[in-house]
């Protein structure tokens, strides 16, 4: 029997969620059939819905395809995710992203997902951030041009696009503005502008395929509720029965994709869109941090929520909301999960039980 429920405890599994990836991707997946696949940071959240999703469908209908994964620590993965980390179709070599060993074999996929969107790292060592971008990225890349990998998908950020200005209710991909490069808060922005210079670069060089996926803001199972993300932080705290509490004076405004519709997107985008491309990833419903924090709280038990009024020290303190419209035209995909189920769906998974 497949089970998906991850953490002992938990009584919200996301064997729906993975129904669900699996309908909305069946070409793609036929597509997929006896592929290999490389995968870096496939045991952050991302790629643990990116394995579930292939663990789900292979188990239902075998797919042929192995997957080997680049991990830094693959016990701790296994701690968490057992079924994923002894799954026979998926294989893991540890190592840095910026200087792993070239597994053997052949690959014809490549999906780039490794990058430490840490803040404290971004604010304590800029330098490493911006490194460990860069140079995973161009390490990433040459292992696909060694192994002459057909599609490669580079996961990057909205956060290239620097400060949204307040009156751009939704940014696209050909807004040319970028972030501050003389801000040292900009080094996870610009290592990511830079790393899609790479793409360029190889794909003129080398002639390599490659898409880019422009990540924004995002909820679901598998997302830390400790790290700096708003919107983890805040359902950790009505979880727990707390009090939310808004630092800032609230305005700022994000949007939330669910983790099942940002899967779907993924594998479109890989197997599906158009070479050199960049998409946004996202949703394109807009929220304030200080309406985020009173859904949060009706939707989990009405524990109340209160804003501050601080300094708000963040890099960007305005919008942060893409244009999702060219990935719905060219590849006809749509946000399913709103935000307030998007918000139940990822508690329960953490053990609420409201």
């Amino acid at each position: 029997m497949l089970t998906t429920t991850v953490q002992s405890g938990n009584e919200y599994g996301i064997s729906n969620d993975l129904h669900f990836v699996r309908d909305a991707c069946w070409e793609v997946f036929q597509e997929l059939k006896g592929a290999r696949l490389f995968l870096t940071g496939g045991t952050g959240f991302i790629g643990c819905w990116l394995l579930e999703s292939l663990r789900y469908v292979d188990c239902a209908q075998t797919l042929g395809l192995h997957v080997t994964v680049l991990t830094r620590n693959f016990p701790a993965f296994q701690a968490k995710a057992p079924h994923l980390a002894n799954y026979p179709s998926f294989s893991f070599t540890e190592g840095d992203v910026c200087e792993f060993k070239t597994p053997a074999g052949e690959f014809s996929h490549l999906i780039h997902a490794a990058t430490d969107a840490s803040a404290n790292l971004n604010e304590k060592n800029p330098l490493k951030m911006f490194d460990t971008i860069l140079g995973g990225t161009r390490r990433a890349l040459d292992f696909a041009v060694t192994k002459g990998v057909t599609r490669t998908l580079f996961l990057s950020s909205g956060a290239v696009y620097g400060v949204q200005p307040w009156d751009m209710e939704h940014v696209a991909e050909d807004w040319l503005g970028g972030p501050n490069y003389l801000d040292s808060r900009a080094a996870y922005a610009e290592g990511k502008r830079a790393a899609e210079m790479l793409c360029a670069i190889y794909r003129k060089q080398f002639g390599a395929n490659i898409t880019i996926a422009r990540i924004f803001s995002l909820l679901g199972p598998y997302l830390s509720l400790d790290t700096h993300f708003a919107a983890g932080n805040f359902i950790r705290d009505a979880i727990q029965g707390k009090k939310i509490v808004v630092n800032g004076n609230g305005l700022p405004c994000r949007s939330y994709l669910y983790a099942s519709d940002l899967t779907v997107w993924l594998w479109h985008l890989l197997v599906r869109a158009a070479d050199g491309v960049p998409y946004n990833v996202g949703s394109g419903v807009s929220t304030s941090v200080r309406d985020l924090a009173e859904t949060v709280s009706d939707t989990l038990g009405n524990v109340g929520f209160e804003v501050i009024g601080a300094l708000d020290i963040g890099w960007n303190l305005g919008r942060y909301v893409p244009d999702v419209s060219r990935v719905a035209q060219e590849l006809g995909l749509h946000q399913t999960v709103g935000l307030q189920e998007a918000i139940l769906r990822t508690a329960r998974w953490n053990g609420w039980k409201g």
